[in-house]
């Protein structure tokens, strides 16, 4: 999931100020690991050792409460009781990519993903966000072309994959529903012709850049894998806490498929 950490940590410089062209530092020095990572992180612990994911991302959250969360998410995660607010945004996707690294089946990929979506993102929007991002990971690990992947997305979760990054960023502004960034995130991937080239195609898209290019990093990691100096950059970003689940997530995990 570093390929999905990488994404967050380099758009997080544009989230707010957008850089529409595929030109810029790849790592500012300001850039900065946001929500997306810590709650990434969050779901990676759980499924390594068990437990519930409200749990887990509340206990986060009070770890790192100053991560640039949302305002839903922030009182639900204050309020130890409180329930999924049916939200359609795009936090169930930005933190699903553990999920699409941890297993080896789609069926149980798509219930995990609705599972780590659920405890805030009940609606069927975020549901459908999280499980695609999570099933296209798995596809990409498993070898699947880019052609079948875009088909598969478009057949099984109903996207309208056929626009191009250069249709998209004609009209493209912030868009935080998961209808909204799933989709051009896909589609940053399928254009690339390689990891950092997907995480470029992301942020010039402009918009949630952070969380855009989060969603492609991780499936762009499980398709082309991370470069070692870019892995290295990533993790200089990242303090002991973040580095050690992330480390002990791939050791777990993150073995080829057969």
């Amino acid at each position: 999931m570093i390929g999905a950490i990488t994404g967050d940590i380099v758009g997080s410089v544009y989230e707010f100020d957008n850089h529409r062209d595929k030109h810029f530092p790849l790592f500012r020095p300001d850039a900065f690991f946001t929500d997306d990572t810590v709650l990434s992180v969050a779901l990676a612990e759980t499924l390594m050792h068990g437990g519930d994911y409200g749990e887990a991302m509340r206990r986060w959250y009070r770890r790192y409460p100053n991560a640039g969360y949302g305002g839903m998410f922030r009182q639900w995660a204050q309020t130890d009781n409180a329930g999924p607010y049916y939200s359609w945004g795009n936090g169930a996707a930005m933190r699903v990519s553990p999920v699409g690294f941890a297993f080896n089946d789609l069926d149980t990929v798509l219930d995990k993903a609705q599972a780590s979506a659920e405890p805030t993102h009940n609606h069927p929007e975020g549901i459908k966000g999280a499980q695609a991002t999570a099933a296209a990971i798995l596809w990409a690990r498993q070898g699947q072309d880019k052609a079948t992947i875009r088909r598969e997305c478009a057949t099984r979760f109903g996207y309208d994959l056929a626009p191009s990054l250069a249709d998209i960023g004609v009209d493209y502004d912030f868009d935080v529903s998961c209808q909204g960034t799933v989709p051009p995130a896909l589609t940053a991937f399928f254009e690339a012709d390689g990891f950092e080239d997907a995480i470029r195609n992301a942020i010039a898209l402009g918009g949630d850049s952070d969380t855009l290019a989060c969603i492609t990093g991780g499936i762009a990691e499980a398709f082309y894998g991370v470069p070692q100096a870019i892995e290295a950059e990533a993790f200089k970003r990242l303090d002991s806490q973040l580095a050690e689940v992330v480390t002990e997530f791939r050791q777990h995990f993150m073995t080829p498929t057969d």
